[in-house]
């Protein structure tokens, strides 16, 4: 066993990552973990099937906001061998609400899980390290340590964006407990390019140079980087609910028919606008405009080759597709799908959720 390695610093929960000058923030914004339990509450009142829901703790003592829902119309018969259950893991800045559209379609056949990232939504928001691959093996930890208190031998895991990452950072660690990955849309796969000039280099041809940002835009992009990504929410104070109506109209456009209010910008707000935790640990994951650090594609060749993988990106994303069509190069032999989801944006799920509940029943269904 290797020695334990020494303690990672830590970065500060509060905006920058010295001082606490924003310390009397949480009394001007308009948010608290019981408004955020309230506004998902109103969500969760959709689902017709067995809902059971609850915190998960885990070795350390955070806790897991967790979802499991079966099909109540289904007979139980002690002959018939369970199925494989469906875990979903959301993406940045997102929670189990957003599921809204398909945990009821999905649990039909088999239990689905649906949990909050450690630091997001209703989970513990512990500090994070500031090194990327420590930041991501506390996720990762705490998705093994979630199933481990769950009893699950093995799942079906679907991960989007952040969650894709995560998703498949855990099934090279754990393979035996993947029984199909499944990606949608995932945030972190490709490497970031190169700048003009070093291609040009590396092509071995002149390549017209464009002119960079201006050095005011440097300048503002310097200040942002000293912040978490959503810093601005919690900044706005009680103007910061607006700021998301304002900003994120499709998340109210996306479930209409369900809500004819504000619920779902609402529930964004809340998720985003507690203490910063888990995107303390995206932020010491990504890079400007969000490349990550450690991207994913440098490391799909450790998935073990008899995992099958299926990708779903939305063919109007700005996640390019080409990383799935690159893994899939990669793994060479070993099962690989990239399917593209018409009409769709980033949150495919939402966007066309009889299409992406249909794709993805198809796949649980290969599994048994």
């Amino acid at each position: 066993m290797d020695p334990a390695p020494a303690p990672a610093p830590m970065q500060n929960n509060c905006e920058t990552e010295s001082g606490s000058i924003w310390s009397w923030w949480p009394s001007w914004r308009p948010t608290s973990m019981s408004l955020l339990k309230t506004t998902e509450s109103k969500i969760l009142a959709c689902i017709k099937n067995d809902l059971w829901a609850r915190f998960v703790t885990l070795q350390n003592q955070d806790r897991i906001w967790t979802l499991s829902l079966t099909n109540k119309g289904t007979p139980k018969s002690a002959e018939q061998a369970p199925k494989t259950p469906l875990v979903m893991v959301h993406g940045f800045g997102g929670g189990v609400g957003l599921w809204i559209r398909n945990l009821d379609a999905l649990s039909r056949s088999r239990t689905v899980y649906a949990f909050d990232l450690l630091g997001f939504g209703r989970s513990s928001r512990p500090p994070f390290p500031s090194d990327p691959a420590k930041a991501e093996e506390q996720f990762v930890d705490s998705i093994e340590q979630w199933r481990q208190a769950v009893g699950l031998e093995s799942m079906i895991l679907l991960g989007h964006s952040l969650g894709g990452y995560l998703a498949t950072s855990y099934a090279i660690q754990h393979p035996s407990r993947v029984s199909h990955l499944i990606l949608v849309d995932p945030w972190g796969f490709p490497e970031r390019p190169k700048p003009e000039s070093q291609q040009s280099q590396d092509q071995g041809s002149e390549v017209v140079k464009r002119p960079g940002p201006p050095r005011w835009a440097k300048a503002i992009i310097s200040i942002f980087s000293l912040f978490n990504p959503l810093a601005v929410i919690r900044a706005a104070g009680p103007w910061g609910p607006g700021l998301v109506n304002r900003f994120r109209p499709d998340f109210k456009r996306k479930f209409e028919d369900l809500f004819d209010d504000d619920t779902m910008t609402q529930y964004i707000y809340h998720c985003n606008a507690q203490t910063p935790s888990g995107e303390v640990g995206f932020r010491a994951m990504s890079e400007t405009l969000g490349w990550a650090k450690r991207p994913m594609l440098q490391r799909v060749n450790l998935l073990s080759p008899s995992m099958p993988v299926t990708m779903l990106y939305g063919a109007r994303s700005w996640v390019d597709s080409s990383s799935g069509d690159r893994a899939a190069e990669i793994r060479c032999k070993a099962y690989t799908k990239v399917l593209l989801i018409d009409n769709a944006s980033h949150h495919v799920y939402a966007d066309e959720p009889e299409v992406f509940n249909k794709v993805v029943e198809n796949i649980c269904k290969s599994v048994d």
